[in-house]
């Protein structure tokens, strides 16, 4: 081990261009500067997406896998009539693409819900850094295990939960988001529409729009148009589970 190596502290790495966007890769791995300075070679410059334009498009080509720097994408699947199922949303910092690792072509569509920037990292590229540095290929295999356990989640709560535990989660799941992009935690601005949000949960768009009024009157949330304040989130929190199902008993009782 190069003991010379100067090791970057958090919010320097934070404060780079190039670097910031791969905070997922990089941050926890604690390498040296010439190996972050390595990764950061690779890195193209940021390209911006207007609101619903595609960041790439299902049966796409694989070359790369991007980051979200700022904004907000989300991807979806459309079969041969015209039925579309969102799979996903991506908040900054969290990596696009990896559906395409399997056999090289993009299984979905993915595209900006606002005004997006986003960073591209080549793939082949990317191989022969973590070749070059392997303690990426630990972070790059935790970020991959990390969408299949969400994805896994997704399926359970889509099989097993009522209307309402779903919304919940879902508001839950963007609150520990946004915490770990040290944003409040408290105060989720949703860039997709209600429509993406039912289509996501497996719901009606009437059924989101009643629950967000419900929970709103139960004063768990307060909603104004897109912007959504968690006003209890420790009963946010009770309606994730199976617990919630007595808490709303008892209140009904």
């Amino acid at each position: 081990m190069e003991t010379g190596a100067t090791i970057l502290d958090l919010n320097q790495l934070r404060r780079s261009c190039g670097l910031c966007a791969l905070n997922e890769l990089c941050l926890p791995a604690g390498i040296g500067r010439p190996d972050l300075e390595r990764l950061d070679t690779i890195v193209h410059h940021k390209r911006t997406l207007d609101r619903g334009k595609a960041l790439f498009r299902q049966g796409d080509t694989f070359h790369a896998l991007f980051v979200v720097r700022s904004g907000s994408l989300k991807t979806f699947v459309e079969n041969p009539a015209g039925d579309v199922q969102v799979l996903g949303f991506h908040l900054p910092g969290e990596i696009v693409g990896i559906d395409a690792l399997a056999n090289d072509h993009h299984l979905c569509d993915a595209e900006a819900l606002e005004r997006t920037s986003i960073c591209e990292l080549p793939y082949a590229q990317l191989q022969q850094v973590v070749r070059e540095v392997p303690s990426l290929h630990g972070q790059l295999m935790r970020v991959v295990s990390r969408e299949m356990v969400a994805e896994q989640r997704h399926l359970a709560m889509m099989g097993n939960q009522q209307a309402q535990e779903r919304l919940a989660i879902f508001l839950q799941s963007l609150a520990d988001r946004y915490g770990r992009l040290s944003r409040d935690p408290s105060t989720l601005n949703l860039p997709m529409s209600r429509y993406d949000i039912a289509n996501y949960l497996g719901l009606v768009v009437e059924t989101v729009s009643r629950l967000f009024s419900r929970m709103e009157a139960a004063g768990i949330l307060a909603v104004n148009r897109k912007t959504v304040r968690i006003l209890r989130p420790d009963l946010l929190t009770a309606l994730c589970d199976s617990s919630g199902r007595s808490l709303r008993s008892r209140e009904a009782g």
